[in-house]
């Protein structure tokens, strides 16, 4: 494995998280919209990652194959969380309460953000390690011919 591609992994790792946290930031930020511009709650967004792959053909498919290599990691998708019901709250005197005075509120657990969140910026931090200890072994390397 190339010393630079060390660098790109981290860093890919990084970029990532950083997207996820934006993204869990903007769930929380709306956890009390009741209406967006299409006329219905917010709904929780999530990340989706993927492994890069640099390497589209067979034989470089079999060599990463068997080497364990990677080449780190990318954002495929961002989708709405469909799969969780909107939260029901009685309000009669709210301007989006239906005729039964219910409102629909956003479909975000603000605990289950925070958790998320916090798992993220661990992933993050593990990603600056890794590419701190590389850039440490590239000085190192350096030092050697001196």
């Amino acid at each position: 494995m190339a010393l630079f591609q060390s660098f790109d992994i981290a860093a890919s790792g990084m970029t990532a998280q950083r997207f996820r946290m934006d993204t869990i930031a903007e769930n929380i930020a709306n956890v009390n919209t009741t209406r967006t511009e299409n006329g219905t709650p917010y709904r929780r967004k999530i990340v989706t990652f993927q492994e890069k792959n640099t390497s589209p053909t067979f034989s470089d498919a079999m060599k990463r194959a068997t080497e364990f290599r990677g080449d780190g990691v990318k954002v495929v998708r961002v989708s709405e969380d469909t799969t969780t019901d909107y939260i029901m709250e009685y309000d009669p005197s709210h301007p989006d309460a239906d005729e039964n005075g219910y409102v629909s509120y956003p479909n975000v657990n603000t605990v289950t953000e925070m958790t998320n969140l916090i798992d993220s910026s661990r992933a993050y931090e593990a990603n600056v390690t890794a590419f701190d200890a590389v850039k440490n072994m590239a000085l190192n390397g350096l030092k050697i011919g001196q």
